[in-house]
């Protein structure tokens, strides 16, 4: 997981798209495609989808998969297919730490920030004007980061979905939700340059690199030992079962704790918007200059805690036990790389092929319903986000 500065942000950063700046960028997009993501070909699917939608004058929300680092690149090759630029909801913090002219870039191909772990209304109320009045999409990526887990979605936050039945509700054309599933493969293996990733872990905890065996089980056994660690931290001693059963009991032990410190009695929302909500409260306390420097050293503990509970979420377990393809085994050697060796992202290796399908609009209908409808709303997309990658053929 990449790790980013958990605060109030700064401020806000709004879009500055325009169909002038997205024909300008094109040589950008292609040089970042290629020399930075090694993505050689781009395959659209169901491209008629949107193009239905575009024609018909619809407000539209795109919520593709988000496993990779290069999704918004393969997003943006669907907007140069249709010669029509995209409007993009991005993290605060990609604005905070990015170049002078790199944020220039960035707010040229509509994007605009978004405070994940708090009450965004300026961010809620431009994807609204875009939805209800702009006549370019809007693409949000459901997930809200990245877990490198290609083949399976992780859930999806309400947040997309509770924006398509407000917009929806407020004004007078169409709402649709357009659901994509994009997968990627290796086009040249990059099995030495994994092999020599695992060595640099395996030494990383003092161990000598176990070239005898399979990469397959290195990655495996390299885990089992993450995890030992973690445990011994958290629990005081490692504990029996299997792989997943130990994550899961490592992960409710941090948050339950915290929740418990907090007060949060809530505890049946999905993972990510229980650290959300335990995020945003010790946020407030570190933040919070009336409390002693103590109290507030603790709160960026308790966020240092919060990111291992996001860490434990993006490993399954079973991901790589049985029969891996080479890309399995290339993304949790990606998890390792930036979360043991501290990589900001991990690096490229060999050169790709993405596939990116375009789903059947979803229509938003307008009305009353409250959390049931958003919830609904946000379970169909998942089930639609997770058929269209089970059915891409790479």
């Amino acid at each position: 997981m990449d790790e980013q500065p958990y605060q109030t942000p700064p401020r806000w950063w709004s879009p500055m798209l325009s169909p002038v700046w997205f024909r300008f960028w094109g040589w950008m997009r292609t040089r970042i495609r290629v020399r930075y993501h090694h993505l050689l070909d781009i395959e659209i699917q169901g491209l008629e989808n949107l193009k239905q939608c575009i024609a018909a004058g619809q407000g539209i929300l795109i919520t593709p998969n988000h496993s990779c680092h290069a999704d918004p690149t393969v997003v943006y090759q669907v907007a140069d297919e249709l010669r029509l630029p995209f409007y993009f909801m991005a993290a605060w913090q990609i604005f905070q730490n990015a170049s002078r002219m790199r944020l220039l870039v960035l707010r040229h191909h509509g994007c605009f920030s978004v405070d994940r772990e708090g009450t965004d209304i300026r961010a809620f109320r431009q994807a609204l004007e875009i939805l209800q009045n702009k006549p370019y999409p809007l693409v949000i990526f459901p997930e809200g980061a990245i877990y490198h887990i290609n083949k399976r979605i992780t859930p999806f936050r309400d947040g997309p979905a509770a924006i398509a039945l407000t917009a929806a509700k407020h004004t007078g054309r169409p709402v649709v939700c357009v659901p994509c599933g994009i997968r990627y493969q290796y086009i040249d293996t990059p099995m030495e340059e994994l092999l020599e990733l695992m060595d640099r872990l395996e030494e990383q905890i003092l161990w000598r690199p176990k070239r005898n065996l399979i990469l397959r089980k290195r990655i495996y056994q390299f885990a089992e030992a993450i995890l030992g660690l973690k445990e011994k931290e958290y629990l005081g001693e490692t504990q029996l079962g299997t792989l997943p059963e130990r994550i899961q009991a490592l992960t409710e032990f941090i948050l339950q704790g915290l929740e418990n410190r907090y007060g949060i009695q809530e505890r049946d929302s999905i993972l990510p918007e229980r650290v959300k909500a335990c995020r945003r409260h010790a946020i407030q306390r570190m933040e919070n200059t009336a409390l002693s420097e103590g109290e507030r050293d603790l709160a960026k503990i308790d966020l240092d805690d919060l990111f291992v509970v996001i860490q434990l979420f993006s490993y399954p377990g079973t991901y790589v036990s049985a029969r891996p393809a080479i890309e399995d085994m290339a993304e949790m050697l990606d998890k390792f790389e930036e979360d043991v060796l501290r990589r900001s992202t991990a690096g490229i290796r060999g050169t790709r092929r993405a596939v990116i399908a375009i789903g059947k609009p979803i229509p938003v209908e307008s009305g009353k319903g409250g959390k049931a409808r958003i919830h609904a709303l946000t379970e169909q997309l998942e089930i639609a986000v997770q058929t269209l990658i089970d059915g891409i053929n790479l």
